[in-house]
């Protein structure tokens, strides 16, 4: 097998399926974790990816409640870190200057951008443009800087 889900009703269940799997031979496993305190555990041990519903259904919810235009957001369960695709609003402060020369928060990074269907690579030199969808990865400290630059 490629992947293997377990998703019963049980944490402890989908956490041992998914460490049997991998035992087997599985490279990719994903398991559905609803105890928030097995999470940590989980990964410690190698379980793969993990699925929590409350948390997918907190970052669905939270990205509304943001002034920026949200495309997607994902909290990162290993750290207090969140991931952002943000879209850079016309005339927005994101798009006044190089990165290299905004004041872009220290605990927040541009990991990238889609312009067009083309990837690249955020560098101190690039210039982000009206309508880029832009990659952050930022700590809860630094949202609501990073949300001004995109409004």
């Amino acid at each position: 097998m490629d992947a293997f889900v377990a998703v019963t009703g049980n944490s402890e269940t989908n956490i041992l399926a998914c460490l049997l799997a991998k035992k087997m031979g599985v490279r990719r496993t994903i398991a559905e974790v609803e105890n928030i305190d097995y999470i940590d555990l989980a990964d410690n041990i190698g379980v793969g990816t993990m699925i929590n519903k409350k948390l997918l259904a907190a970052s669905y919810i939270y990205r509304f409640t943001m002034d920026a235009d949200v495309q997607h957001c994902k909290w990162l369960t290993v750290s207090d870190a969140e991931v952002m695709e943000l879209t850079a609003k016309e005339g927005s402060k994101i798009t006044k200057a190089e990165l290299k020369d905004l004041d872009f928060p220290n605990d927040a990074n541009i990991g990238g951008i889609i312009r067009d269907d083309e990837s690249i690579i955020a560098t101190g030199d690039t210039q982000i443009m009206a309508n880029d969808k832009v990659v952050v990865f930022t700590l809860p400290s630094a949202i609501k800087k990073v949300e001004k630059f995109f409004k």
